[in-house]
């Protein structure tokens, strides 16, 4: 009887972000509980590539190459998967991303780690640079959901789940961009959540720690440090949260909506 509640079989998942590390980490485990998976991302290769790691598991897969930032694409993407499989159960807002690392205005007698190799560091973050970070964390799942939700609201059922960060409540000196949009797409889905609970849609936020990522992998050095100042004092695998998303994804979390289920190693306790 328990497990028959994180069952996803014959459900039908959007996952942005899926190319790789967590949103392919989601996608897979989605997948490995029986549902049938849409993966976006910009790259058509990188999004190919998981796909076929998807299709091993037995699972339907549909791979939409798109920039869910753009309204166009995010309306194409809906129309795909609605076509392809005439109904969208689960909504994954993983695509994000840490944008630059500036502060607001230069900061006189203060060089950050790395602006001796990248000057630009020592530069205040710029428009185009923040609306880039908001567009990424925050504008993605807005027009997502935008698009999703008459669907979703019409059916009476669906499953939401945003990506955060613990930036979102604890901040990052000189990410500020990272930061406040974090802190934003946390408010968002709680905002979200009351405007649709009473639908039966669910909305909920996942705030992965540290995920050893393509780009982190390239500087291991950094990587320690970081795992060092970590109560558990390692890195999380991308499974575990999957394992997380296929809970909210699920029929076991129908009374849960709002929250914010952070999965970090205690990282928000240093």
């Amino acid at each position: 009887m328990l497990p028959h509640k994180f069952e996803l079989h014959g459900k039908i998942a959007i996952v942005t972000g899926a190319s790789r590390g967590i949103g392919r980490g989601i996608a897979v485990s989605l997948a490995e509980a029986g549902a049938d998976v849409v993966l976006t991302a910009r790259t058509e290769a990188d999004v190919q590539d998981a796909a076929e790691e998807v299709a091993v598991l037995g699972r339907r897969v549909l791979p939409v190459p798109a920039d869910v930032t753009k309204p166009q694409d995010v309306a194409s993407l809906v129309e795909r998967t609605l076509s392809e499989f005439g109904r969208i159960d689960i909504l994954v807002n993983n695509v994000g991303g840490g944008g630059v690392s500036k502060p607001l205005i230069p900061l006189p007698g203060y060089t950050p780690r790395g602006a001796e190799a990248d000057p630009s560091l020592l530069t205040a973050i710029s428009d185009d640079e923040w609306r880039r970070v908001f567009d990424v964390n925050l504008t993605s799942a807005f027009l997502c959901c935008r698009a999703v939700g008459p669907h979703m609201i019409e059916r009476r059922k669906g499953k939401v789940i945003n990506v955060t960060s613990p930036s979102g409540e604890r901040s990052v000196r000189n990410r500020i961009g990272y930061s406040t949009s974090k802190a934003a797409i946390n408010m968002f889905t709680k905002a979200l959540a009351q405007e649709w609970a009473r639908y039966n849609v669910n909305v909920n936020c996942i705030g992965p720690g540290l995920v050893v990522n393509r780009d982190l992998a390239e500087t291991p050095e950094l990587v320690e440090r970081m795992v060092a100042t970590l109560p558990m004092r390692r890195t999380a695998a991308a499974e575990e949260i999957g394992l997380l998303a296929v809970y909210l994804a699920s029929d076991a979390s129908d009374f849960m909506t709002g929250e914010i289920a952070y999965i970090d190693g205690g990282q928000r306790l240093i």
